[in-house]
């Protein structure tokens, strides 16, 4: 009874695993020189900066967005921080559109410290060239590069 049971189960399982090879790295999280992260779903990355990031710049205190609908070049300058130490720019690690900005970290800057990879992040974009996001750090590399 139960092991026949089992056997449909495990092939509709299967069906997850074998998925094709565009599908499953939909969400890839790629890494730029200058600590920021894209996170990709589908054509839409996510950035924001990475913990290593919002630790040397200290607790944020002022967050500026760009606007929805500008185009943005690799390397751009997109998002404006302040912290109680520097400010800085928060760029587009690739070529593409924004499409929605965060506002939770412009009325409460602090949740880049606190989550800059979950709540904390800055902006979507709507990205041109898939290829130039595989072209960006993969986490390993990042990893290696701020030890």
């Amino acid at each position: 009874g139960v092991q026949t049971c089992a056997l449909p189960i495990s092939f509709r399982h299967s069906s997850f695993v074998f998925r094709p090879f565009s599908e499953r790295k939909t969400m890839t999280t790629r890494y730029t020189e200058d600590h920021e992260y894209i996170k990709m779903d589908g054509d839409i990355g996510t950035v924001g900066i990475t913990h290593f990031a919002q630790d040397k710049l200290g607790d944020l205190v002022y967050v500026e967005q760009p606007k929805v609908g500008r185009k943005l070049a690799a390397k751009e300058d997109a998002a404006i921080i302040e912290s109680v130490k520097a400010a800085a720019e928060v760029k587009s690690p690739v070529d593409g559109e924004v499409i929605e900005v965060n506002e939770a970290v412009v009325a409460d800057p602090s949740l880049v410290n606190t989550d800059p990879e979950g709540a904390g992040w800055f902006f979507k974009i709507k990205v041109s060239n898939a290829d130039a996001v595989a072209k960006l750090h993969d986490e390993a590399a990042y990893k290696a590069m701020i030890a």
